[in-house]
């Protein structure tokens, strides 16, 4: 899941970078708030960790400026501002939540999990696709009634495809919902986490459209 980390301290953004990324996403970290306009215009994210106290242009600013545009962008807004003026300011702003620094990365990723769902309009958090089924919040697999172990960018793959069950989805929309910007990523890394996939759960499973991507398959030929 791609997300987007806007925060000016060094320390705490490489720290939130690479913590969330244990947790199965992966954030492209923005220093500044005209940078975080940018990647906003050009990127595709799940969902924005928003600092306030931003060099440039303040975070409350670039959350007041997005939601002018219409964008219902999901927007956790992480500050070291606890008075509950400045929460309800930002909740006012748009923001759908408020984490006080110093802050639990278990906390913030499950924070994160549920303002996706309630954006995507996911009625439950556990998702189910014939025999198999997926907890996004544990990070657990059952296959057949018997537990997967999956690498990260697995289960990210697999959790897109429960996702949009029935859908098509290409190679380069899921690149762009597996790694952050800037990410070199092998041409064939996909189809690697494909690979495993099938070999984990069924041959059958997920099906190859050629020339458009990958889907789902509804049909009983599992494997």
């Amino acid at each position: 899941m791609r997300i987007l980390v806007v925060e000016d301290d060094p320390l705490l953004g490489d720290a939130l970078q690479s913590g969330l990324k244990q947790r199965g996403f992966d954030g492209d970290w923005i220093r500044d708030g005209i940078a975080a306009e940018l990647a906003l215009r050009t990127g595709t994210y799940a969902a924005v960790v928003l600092d306030l106290g931003l060099p440039r242009l303040d975070g409350m600013q670039v959350l007041g400026r997005e939601r002018a545009k219409g964008s219902r962008i999901p927007v956790l807004v992480l500050t070291a501002r606890d008075a509950v003026e400045d929460r309800v300011l930002g909740f006012d702003a748009g923001a759908d939540d408020y984490v006080i620094k110093p802050v639990d990365l278990d906390e913030l990723a499950a924070r994160l999990r549920a303002l996706v769902r309630r954006s995507r309009g996911e009625p439950a958090p556990i998702l189910e696709f014939r025999e198999l089924r997926v907890d996004p919040a544990a990070r657990s697999v059952v296959f057949r009634g018997l537990p997967v172990e999956l690498q990260a960018k697995e289960f990210n793959l697999l959790h897109e495809l429960m996702l949009n069950a029935g859908r098509v989805l290409s190679r380069e929309q899921l690149e762009g919902r597996l790694y952050a910007w800037g990410d070199e990523v092998e041409s064939n890394a996909v189809e690697v986490h494909i690979h495993h996939l099938r070999k984990k759960l069924a041959p059958g499973l997920i099906r190859t459209v050629r020339g458009v991507g990958y889907v789902l398959a509804r049909g009983q030929d599992d494997g």
